[in-house]
């Protein structure tokens, strides 16, 4: 179907759309509208991790608090995301983006002017709640924008936004932190989010579907939202309680039970929170598969290059940043061509491609050892940035794609949620990959160069420290016993890190085989005549 053919033309009894006259509802100017927003809550998901020793010495917080003001933001994102689709789907995208712009800044701002951990907590929960609500809003306006013809650019270069910016954050974050205060990495989100605010005003048109949900399924938001905790939780804490510890499969159990029950009750609604028909898409399906399979390999294996480059390499943070460059230049720079290419092609064989280029390139990292210089790890960077921008615009234009119109914004807050789980199950994971390998190898590695034994008390502490890259060196050690703890460390970290990257590969290569079953969006061009192009 081409541009000049709107989808209201095949409803006769619809009004035809006319052409946007000014900037309300302007479909470019809607994604530059949009892009503002989510810059922003991209941004805040790498900025802050640059400013938490910040804050941990000024509000004298302990550990566990700093692990919190990470762990509430997440899980607040998490479980929230399907529900705020379906909030955009039940009263429009344009105000729940909208409402989502004013109270993620004025979060932000609110954590600026903290005095104590316990309120930067509070509020980095609520930057999660409202965040929820901006990421599926924004694809809902842009599926209703564009038509299907013009989809796959505008998510291309949302994807570019989204990459370019969690790039950005701990090179910005560093600037601030370093330059002016841990509280102007939170203050730069208000004048953002003011600029955001009144570009929505002005150019963003509400749509609803003329079959929109008239109602609320309240049973099955607090069963998912309870289901989505139990999942995420475990996975952030499978580190401190271990992976054998009942309550790590306590709460893995219980998500189980209740993800069933969830779909239990979805059959048995007038208008359920997820109409399960959805997923008799097998294209929807697989979208949704290999967003998780994606998030896993690439979030869960760059969870461990921040130690790589500022523990081992002792790059600053933003350096490391610097170096990571090559990654997201790529992303940035590949996300549109992808979408062109989606767009004439179909998005099977891009995403097939972007996976196996995935494999390749974390196949390539699991060689990086504590010598590697700047330009092979660039290498590396640089494929799997290529390798990932095809499927973040692919997988979000076949799950969005493939929805009911009505449904985008669930559609939308999916996309999101299955990023966040496989995120949080690959670091979870992964971590728990290179736990056992620097368990296993650092006891050898350490009588082999001649240290003195680790007192058993002392071990899981040792090792907890090699794991993120850090060589345990006691003050007033001798150079050469200290040179040797850190030699044992880096080399034992190494180790694990390349165990996790080839998990990682492997995962890779499945996402590619789930990437076969995926096709363009059957509903894609519901948009079209909505958008009023």
């Amino acid at each position: 179907m081409s541009s000049q053919t709107p989808v209201a033309h095949a409803a006769p009894e619809l009004p035809v759309p006319e052409p946007p006259r000014g900037l309300r509802g302007h479909p470019w100017l809607t994604l530059f509208s949009v892009a503002i927003g989510v810059m922003m809550v991209a941004l805040d998901g790498t900025i802050v991790a640059i400013a938490n020793p910040a804050i941990k010495d000024d509000l004298d917080a302990s550990f566990g608090d700093v692990q919190w003001i990470t762990n509430g933001y997440m899980l607040a994102l998490a479980v929230s995301l399907i529900t705020a689709g379906k909030l955009g789907d039940r009263f429009g995208h344009r105000q729940t983006f909208l409402i989502g712009i004013v109270g993620f800044a004025a979060a932000s701002g609110a954590i600026g002017f903290s005095s104590q951990v316990t309120l930067v907590i509070v509020f980095r929960v609520f930057q999660g709640l409202f965040g929820a609500l901006l990421m599926p809003a924004a694809l809902g306006l842009l599926r209703a924008t564009f038509p299907a013809e013009k989809l796959n650019m505008a998510i291309g270069i949302w994807g570019m936004v989204i990459g370019a910016s969690t790039a950005g954050g701990p090179i910005v974050g560093g600037l601030l932190v370093e330059h002016v205060n841990w509280q102007s990495v939170f203050f730069i989100n208000v004048p953002v989010g003011v600029l955001a605010l009144i570009l929505g005003l002005v150019i963003l048109k509400d749509h609803r579907a003329e079959n929109a949900p008239r109602s609320f399924d309240i049973p099955g938001i607090v069963l998912l939202s309870a289901a989505m905790f139990c999942l995420i939780w475990p996975l952030i804490k499978a580190t401190d309680w271990g992976w054998g510890d009942m309550k790590t499969w306590g709460f893995l159990i219980g998500a189980v039970v209740l993800f069933a029950l969830f779909a239990l009750l979805e059959t048995r609604v007038r208008e359920p929170l997820i109409p399960l028909r959805m997923f008799r898409s097998v294209p929807l399906t697989a979208g949704t598969i290999l967003m998780v399979l994606m998030a896993f390999a690439f979030m869960g294996g760059l969870f461990f290059v921040t130690f790589y480059l500022q523990n081992v390499h002792g790059m600053s943070p933003v350096d490391s940043g610097l170096h990571l460059l090559p990654l997201t230049g790529m992303m940035i720079v590949a996300s549109p061509v992808a979408g062109a290419l989606i767009t004439k092609f179909g998005p099977r064989i891009p995403l097939v491609g972007g996976m196996v280029f995935t494999a390749i390139a974390t196949y390539g990292m699991s060689g990086l050892d504590t010598h590697t210089g700047t330009g092979p790890m660039s290498v590396w960077f640089a494929l799997l940035g290529l390798g990932l921008a095809p499927v973040m615009v692919g997988a979000t234009e076949v799950i969005v794609g493939n929805a009911p119109l009505e449904l985008s914004g669930v559609a939308g807050g999916l996309q999101q949620a299955a990023m966040q789980v496989g995120g949080s199950l690959g670091t979870a994971v992964l971590g728990a990959v290179m736990a056992s390998r620097v368990e296993n190898e650092l006891p050898g590695n350490w009588h082999s160069a001649g240290l003195p034994p680790i007192p058993p008390a002392q071990m899981s502490k040792v090792s907890d420290a090699v794991s993120a890259g850090i060589a345990p060196v006691p003050k007033h050690t001798p150079p050469e016993f200290a040179q040797k703890i850190t030699s044992v460390a880096h080399d034992t970290f190494v180790s694990g890190m390349g165990l996790a990257f080839t998990v990682a590969c492997g995962v890779a290569v499945v996402a590619a085989i789930v990437a076969l079953f995926t096709k363009r969006g059957a509903n894609a061009e519901a948009g079209a005549g909505v958008g009023h192009i």
